[in-house]
C-alpha cells in the first residue's frame, strides 16, 4: 500500500480554482451548444477556413436573403446550398413577419454537420455527390435556389450546378468568384449583377452574384 500511496502522490492535482474554471468552461460550452439550436445569428457557428467557410457581412446576408424572399414569393420555398449565413438571415426575416411578406420556407444543404442544430431544415450535402439527396427532396421543388460553391474550381461549380438545376423551378442566385463568370454563364445561363457581396473577412478573390432573372435589388 505504501508504494501505491506514493504513486498517487505523484499524480498532478488541479487546484480548487482550476477545477471550478474547468467546470465553468464545460457548462458554458454545453449551454452554448444548446442555445445554438435557437439562434440564427450569422456567426453563431464560427466559420471554419479548413472547409473554405467565409460568412457574409450582415449587410450582404440581409440583401441576399431579401432578394431570395422577394423572388420566391409568398409561401415560396428557398434552398440554400453551402450558404448558411443566407439561411440564417432568412430565418431572422421569417421571425419578423411584420406584414406577412416573409412567409417563406427555407432549407440548408450543407456539408458541415454542426448545422444539424437546425433540425429538419438541415440536409447533409456533399458536392462530390451532387444528386445524393433525401428521397423527400423532390426535383424542381424550390422557387429559388441560392448557391455558394465552397471552392473556386470548375469541378466544384460543375457539380453544384447539377444540384441547382435539379432543385430549382426556375430561379437561380449564384454567389462565387468573378473568375467563374464565363463558366457559370455556360452552366446555368446566369448573368453578373452589379451588386458586390462582402464577407466578414476580406477574401483575396473578387466575388460576384449571378442570377438568371431580372433583379432590381441586385
Amino acid at each position: 500500500m505504501g508504494d501505491r500511496e506514493e504513486e498517487d502522490d505523484d499524480v498532478p492535482q488541479l487546484s480548487a480554482a482550476a477545477l471550478a474554471a474547468l467546470q465553468e468552461f464545460y457548462e458554458e460550452n454545453e449551454a452554448g451548444t444548446t442555445a445554438l439550436g435557437h439562434s440564427y445569428t450569422v456567426g453563431a457557428i464560427q466559420e471554419d477556413w479548413r472547409m473554405s467557410q467565409f460568412w457574409y457581412s450582415d449587410e450582404t446576408a440581409t440583401r441576399l436573403a431579401e432578394e431570395a424572399v422577394q423572388q420566391a414569393g409568398k409561401q415560396g420555398r428557398i434552398a440554400c446550398i453551402s450558404a448558411p449565413s443566407i439561411y440564417q438571415k432568412l430565418k431572422q426575416l421569417e421571425s419578423q413577419k411584420i406584414d406577412g411578406s416573409h412567409c417563406v420556407s427555407a432549407v440548408l444543404l450543407e456539408f458541415d454537420r454542426r448545422f444539424t442544430v437546425y433540425g429538419d431544415e438541415f440536409i447533409f450535402y456533399d458536392y462530390n455527390n451532387p444528386l445524393c439527396l433525401p428521397e423527400d427532396v423532390l426535383p424542381q421543388s424550390f422557387d429559388i435556389v441560392v448557391a455558394d460553391p465552397p471552392y473556386l474550381s470548375e469541378e466544384c461549380l460543375n457539380k453544384v450546378a447539377l444540384t441547382v438545376k435539379y432543385l430549382t423551378k426556375s430561379k437561380i442566385l449564384l454567389c462565387t468568384g468573378a473568375i467563374m463568370e464565363e463558366r457559370a454563364g455556360k452552366l446555368l445561363d446566369v448573368k453578373t449583377c452589379s451588386y458586390i457581396p462582402k464577407h466578414n473577412h476580406n477574401l483575396a478573390n473578387e466575388f460576384r452574384c449571378y442570377v438568371n432573372y431580372e433583379s432590381p435589388l441586385l
